[in-house]
């Protein structure tokens, strides 16, 4: 059973799938945005687990230490963490404001209000 060696990549697929398979099946727009949600966290941890080398240690220069981890990847899904919050706010901002707008948040009702005027 050599390809559940990397179950990490295994757990990112899945994790990619259903966010894909949550935002393409539902009509519901909070919905929608958990499923973009568990998609970016599935990007987060493909990021994070490439960076990481089994036996590294953080990159700070030290006797007898030959293999470091990066660094890089770590930093980097720090910041897009960051933004992902940023813009989960900014949908459910709007989908308030859709609510608010057409009283629903199901994708069909509010096409039907829209080429009903």
């Amino acid at each position: 059973m050599e390809f559940l060696g990397h179950y990490n990549y295994w757990i990112v697929i899945f994790l990619m799938m259903t966010g894909f398979y949550v935002v393409i099946s539902h009509s519901n727009l909070v919905r929608k945005i958990i499923g973009l949600n568990i998609f970016q966290t599935s990007v987060f941890i493909l990021y994070i687990s490439m960076g990481k080398m089994p036996g590294g240690t953080a990159p700070i220069v030290a006797e007898g230490v030959t293999l470091y981890s990066n660094p890089l990847p770590h930093v980097l899904i720090l910041t897009a963490i960051v933004v992902g919050v940023a813009t989960t706010a900014l949908g459910l901002a709007l989908v308030v404001r859709i609510k608010e707008a057409y009283g629903t948040v199901e994708e069909d009702e509010i096409h039907a209000q829209d080429e009903s005027l």
